[in-house]
């Protein structure tokens, strides 16, 4: 009789196919709808957790350091995210005060240390918590709201437009910014419920080496 996790689900149409095992970067079509299924991830998961370390550091800095400095008529001013946010709450927009606060701070910070945790996790399955399953749902759920790059291009957008009008010199949180939207893009692209996997590959390793 074939066992349930034997089997796997396309997402797009819901056909039932029997798992394959997979080489080096090989890909499994359903034969139905032609959707991918399933992934080989050996390479990408080697490299998940270097690259949420370093979308981390890039982040603490992006916030940590002035994003522009504007220079006109010899007034000097220099602002980072967390200052910007809080001028657009003075200046009595705090609903985009929120927005800001929100999906280029609080998600994508949400998001890396969550990614983080089920990426240490999943490499110790006899560390695994109830909260494992909440964590790994709760990344699909903010991965849409976490808006980086949409911030990043709206700056430098703005940055051509200020040029004309005063000296504008692009800060370090602008250069970090570009660099963790390349990193993020690269991460994002590991599917979650690949981590899943991983898990189970560990747990299947430590029980085979305890028997």
């Amino acid at each position: 009789m074939q066992e349930v996790t034997d089997l796997i689900a396309c997402e797009e149409c819901d056909a039932i196919h029997r798992k394959l095992a997979l080489g080096h970067n090989e890909v499994t079509l359903c034969g139905r709808c032609g959707a991918a299924l399933e992934q080989d991830m050996s390479v990408h998961s080697r490299r998940a957790l270097p690259l949420a370390i370093a979308c981390l550091l890039m982040f603490i800095v992006a916030n940590a350091f002035p994003i522009v400095e504007m220079q006109f008529q010899g007034n000097v001013n220099r602002t980072t995210i967390i200052g910007a946010v809080l001028s657009l709450n003075a200046e009595g927009m705090p609903g985009v005060a929120l927005l800001v606060l929100f999906t280029i701070i609080l998600f994508p910070l949400l998001q890396l240390l969550a990614m983080m945790y089920l990426l240490i996790a999943a490499k110790r399955p006899d560390y695994f918590h109830p909260e494992f399953n909440f964590v790994a749902r709760m990344v699909q759920v903010v991965r849409p709201w976490a808006m980086v790059e949409v911030f990043l291009l709206g700056t430098i957008v703005a940055y051509v437009k200020l040029t004309s009008m005063a000296t504008v010199v692009p800060g370090t949180a602008l250069l970090a910014f570009g660099v963790l939207t390349v990193l993020l893009a690269a991460l994002v692209s590991f599917n979650p419920r690949y981590i899943w996997r991983m898990a189970l590959q560990e747990k299947g390793r430590k029980q085979d080496a305890g028997k």
